[in-house]
């Protein structure tokens, strides 16, 4: 099977669904080469006016990370800024393709300076690819990944597990995760009908109750540009989404999946949340990375995004800890300390910053998913209808 034009095809019909004229500004690794060439044949085909390939790698960012400052890496460079800027004023579509080609490139490197941001940089592009650019973000098999997952460079096994979690191995694949973006936008309608002030994660080492915005937007499958065109942000996604009150986190967590960050690999992480803010970080392996990820800014340490993900997902059904967290995250129900959605509550992209704020989003540089869910774990919500099931053993029952 043809995995990568397929794999290409998915990527510009169901991701971003390129219209004609349209620009494109694809990111890549450079172990994403040919994968990456499949996706500007594509984008062009489908007709994109332009595409402007972004390539970088593993050892490139080792080099800024030993040679260059904390300051020099988190400085602002206008240039860069004006130039996302520009893309969204012209409509341009967004691709990131993601799998790390060496993930322990950073071993070692000084935590700070691995996960040092250009903050400015950072805003622009949220604001770009929050309604006014269709983007997407896909995982592309490499050997370096294959490695991670297998103990060895085995990219075909990496293909079929990734053909499974995307949908590549169905007839029409773009087609099919169509489908699937209509089944996770039925849930969504379904959770915000309940009208529900919070929802409660029980499972093993893990007691947690959150508090919910009024009101709230679930969202699910895909997304919807300013002209109406339908896009898909993230594939592969078998979740439903909202953003919580920031205020309002209480109980445990405790992680079903390794969490890999730019400095290396979270193992066994535990956290205690009190009045919505994390007060306590334990692991078997990592906590002092997630240490300095909470310390990049006040509202690291606070909720972003509550997931929803049962045992029919994909990725659940591929068998495999993926180690990455666009596929990881969509194997189980998950949370994610720091940037919260505007769009998760109605009018949120044109409010101000300090109106989100009153409302209770979250605002920070960082967002990071991890992975709360898989066998045993149960979710309920509670409203005007009392505590209603959600997620029983895993399985969606709502």
């Amino acid at each position: 099977m043809d995995w990568i034009k397929r794999f290409a095809d998915v990527v510009v019909r169901a991701g971003i669904n390129v219209q004609p004229g349209q620009g494109v500004v694809l990111n890549f690794d450079s172990a994403h080469l040919e994968i990456a060439r499949a996706v500007v044949e594509a984008a062009y085909a489908a007709g994109a006016s332009w595409v402007e390939p972004i390539s970088s790698d593993g050892p490139m960012r080792r080099s800024a990370v030993d040679h260059a400052s904390l300051e020099d890496l988190q400085a602002s460079r206008p240039w860069a800024v004006q130039r996302t800027r520009e893309w969204a004023e012209q409509g341009a579509a967004w691709i990131a393709l993601v799998g790390d080609a060496d993930p322990h490139v950073l071993d070692g490197a000084d935590p700070q300076k691995a996960a040092a941001k250009r903050m400015e940089e950072v805003l622009a592009h949220r604001d770009a690819v929050m309604g006014k650019l269709r983007w997407t973000i896909v995982g592309a098999p490499n050997p370096g990944w294959a490695t991670q997952i297998f103990g060895e460079p085995d990219v075909e096994r990496l293909w079929n597990a990734v053909g499974t979690a995307m949908r590549l191995d169905e007839a029409d694949p773009a087609r099919a995760w169509q489908e699937r973006a209509a089944t996770l936008a039925a849930r969504g309608a379904a959770l915000e009908a309940l009208e529900l002030t919070e929802i409660r994660y029980h499972g093993e080492g893990t007691d947690l109750t959150v508090g919910l915005i009024p009101g709230c937007i679930w969202t699910g499958g895909g997304m919807v540009d300013g002209a109406g065109i339908a896009y898909m942000p993230n594939i592969p996604t078998e979740e439903v989404f909202t953003s919580p009150d920031r205020n309002r986190a209480d109980g445990v967590l405790r992680l079903t999946k390794p969490l890999v960050l730019p400095a290396g690999m979270v193992t066994g992480l535990r956290l205690t949340f009190a009045g919505g803010r994390i007060t306590e970080v334990s692991a078997d392996q990592g906590a002092d990375l997630v240490e300095a990820q909470l310390a990049t800014d006040e509202g690291a340490r606070y909720l972003g995004e509550v997931s929803l993900v049962d045992r029919d997902s994909r990725i659940a059904k591929a068998g495999i800890v993926f180690h990455n967290t666009l596929f990881d995250e969509n194997a189980g129900c998950h949370v994610a300390w720091g940037q919260s959605f505007p769009f998760a509550v109605p009018g949120g992209m044109a409010m101000s910053g300090a109106d989100r704020e009153a409302l209770g989003l979250n605002n920070s540089g960082v967002h990071t998913d991890v992975v709360i869910g898989g066998d045993g774990i149960t979710v309920t919500g509670t409203g005007p209808k009392g505590t209603i099931d959600i997620i029983r053993a895993d399985e969606w029952v709502l």
